[in-house]
């Protein structure tokens, strides 16, 4: 009975020496938690940013309309972390429980145990029950056997004390680990309920803002249509230097050129990097590519080549690939646009102020192409394109996703 008490205790030991391993076989770690959340409150800031800058021109625009969805969004996700965290504490605390119930039962019995054995010693401790005890012996051979028993059952006995001591011990410290991790969940919860009312208050003021763009309908169907012709140009345009280039690689390849085996090698290049490319501006995407419904106005639906990116002011755009830059050129309504070619393949940027290229340059990977502009409305906003000959594809499955 002792025995099987020592080898359980040294099992429920092993378990809390074993509880990091088990732990990390878990879908998501605590680190990994932590981390999720960190990044989710790097995008509230970026958010925060963006939308600082457009809600200061103190209009109701679709600018900051797509901010406030972004922080929204941005929000939603941070909740979801600290809920996250809150389950994994929860299983944490019930797995403790369970352990601190498995110990509590073993002292139990230990000292039960223990109980037993001091009462058969005490009897034992008799100086005459014990002399007649081991003179009793039958032969000398019993007689040592007896004296060896005597010292078994003391060593034991000292054995179960320490058992009960380190039971004791480990039942303390699992009970403050506990404690941690409640005062830890509390903590956690007070997070979520903060993080809920702001979520609550950035929802109403999303709300307000739909109805407000709602009464300025006229307006932004105009908005619509003028963008919509002055894209109706570019595509011209693109699709014209882009039929160039296949006739171009075409006579090439005909011709077995060293230039058509490059223009073969850029494009395979670009393809390998597809879903690895890095973003050519930092923001977020705020009208996604194909189909898209318009943010307020309802029955309203717009076509997107490719992907806006919506950014804070004063940024940057750079390359995504090595190529050759085909066309720098104005356009009412979206601004300056550069297209570089990387083979087969051809990326679009559109709504620079400034651009820092020009035809025929061969741009690196990374390279600076212009600054984007800033609208009467405070929005900046990239329109990103990235296409397969004519075939428009879409960026979101070859930039880089975001953590």
């Amino acid at each position: 009975m002792i025995a099987g008490s020592s080898l359980r205790i040294i099992f429920l030991l092993l378990l809390v020496a074993l509880a990091v391993p088990v732990v990390a076989q878990k879908p998501k770690t605590k680190a990994q938690l932590q981390k999720e959340k960190q990044q989710n409150l790097e995008k509230i800031r970026e958010a925060e940013k963006i939308l600082s800058q457009t809600s200061d021109k103190k209009k109701n625009t679709l600018g900051e309309l797509s901010a406030l969805k972004q922080r929204i969004s941005a929000q939603e996700n941070l909740i979801g972390s600290i809920k996250s965290e809150i389950s994994y504490l929860d299983n944490d605390i019930t797995e403790n429980n369970e352990f601190i119930g498995a110990l509590e039962d073993d002292l139990k019995k230990l000292k039960k145990e223990y109980a037993s054995m001091l009462y058969a010693a005490q009897k034992a401790n008799n100086s005459a029950t014990r002399l007649t005890f081991l003179f009793s012996a039958a032969s000398f051979q019993q007689l040592v056997m007896r004296m060896q028993y005597m010292k078994q059952y003391s060593e034991r006995r000292k054995q179960q004390a320490a058992a009960i001591t380190a039971v004791q011990d480990e039942l303390s410290g699992q009970v403050k680990i506990i404690e941690s991790k409640r005062n830890e969940k509390n903590a956690l919860l007070g997070e979520e309920v903060s993080e809920n009312n702001k979520l609550n208050s950035l929802k109403e003021q999303q709300n307000k803002l739909v109805k407000n763009l709602e009464k300025q309908e006229k307006s932004l169907k105009q908005d619509i249509e003028d963008i919509k012709k002055a894209l109706v140009e570019l595509d011209k345009k693109i699709n014209e230097i882009i039929k160039e280039e296949m006739e171009r690689a075409a006579r090439e390849a005909k011709a077995k050129s060293k230039n058509n085996t490059s223009y073969v090698a850029l494009s395979a290049s670009f393809e390998d990097n597809r879903s690895k490319f890095a973003w050519p501006a930092d923001g977020f995407i705020s009208q996604g590519f194909g189909r898209q419904n318009h943010p307020a106005l309802k029955h309203v639906v717009i076509e997107n080549d490719g992907v806006n990116i919506q950014t804070a002011q004063n940024e940057k755009v750079k390359s995504i690939f090595g190529g050759e830059v085909k066309m720098v050129a104005f356009l009412p309504s979206i601004g300056n646009s550069v297209i570089v070619a990387h083979g087969e393949y051809f990326t679009v940027y559109s709504g620079l102020k400034d651009v820092y290229v020009k035809k025929g340059q061969k741009i690196t990977t990374g390279q600076e192409i212009g600054l984007l502009q800033v609208n009467s409305e405070g929005v900046s906003e990239l329109r990103f394109q990235i296409r397969k000959n004519t075939t428009p594809l879409n960026p979101q499955l070859w930039l880089r996703p975001k953590g």
